[in-house]
């Protein structure tokens, strides 16, 4: 653990307010889901939890079927980083933060197309990505849960010539159905 030399105290209904500096660093908003940890010395530990996190190698498995069946580079994440990809070196989306680009999409909660071929400007995803020229076709699908953005479908093409179109955002849509099905209430 990392001390961060703030100390609050608890008000008599047993809140404790988390500093601002705290909340924007490790984006948490109002709202938001927080696990609560302790251990055997007293520590109380608060994590942001991830409902999309928690579908793991579910997610995986699903990302697996839609680039063998679309052969698209197909993700899923959550409101912090990816969770799941398929199709791609992993080197392009493990341990990567959602850039605020897709965080704002995400909270937007429309899905979104892009085709360079068409002029479209492609959307960044990952915070250290540089303009994602890389990629020819994006379809972003946010995942609602119960009126709450909690993460994202992606769909992306390297291929020069795809156009992505109703039949992705058909299925990106269907898939961020299926997966708010297989989350915890």
């Amino acid at each position: 653990m990392k001390a961060t030399g703030i100390v609050r105290r608890i008000d008599d209904l047993g809140r404790v307010v988390i500093p601002k500096e705290i909340r924007r660093t490790m984006r948490i908003r109002e709202g938001d889901p927080l696990e609560i940890f302790t251990d055997r010395e007293g520590t109380v530990i608060l994590k942001k939890y991830s409902p999309i996190y928690e579908l793991g190698s579910f997610a995986h498995e699903y990302t697996e079927a839609l680039h063998r069946n679309l052969e698209h580079i197909a993700c899923i994440c959550d409101k912090d980083a990816f969770v799941a990809y398929s199709g791609v070196a992993s080197k392009s989306f493990k341990d990567k933060k959602i850039s605020p680009e897709l965080d704002k999409i995400i909270q937007e909660k429309k899905t979104v197309v892009a085709n360079a071929d068409q002029g479209d400007v492609l959307y960044i995803l990952t915070q250290d990505e540089s303009p994602p020229s890389r990629y020819n076709a994006q379809v972003i699908t946010p995942i609602v849960n119960m009126g709450d953005p909690v993460g994202a479908i992606i769909l992306l093409s390297r291929e020069p010539g795809v156009i992505m179109g109703d039949v992705e955002v058909l299925i990106s849509e269907t898939t961020a159905g299926f997966l708010v099905g297989h989350l915890g209430q």
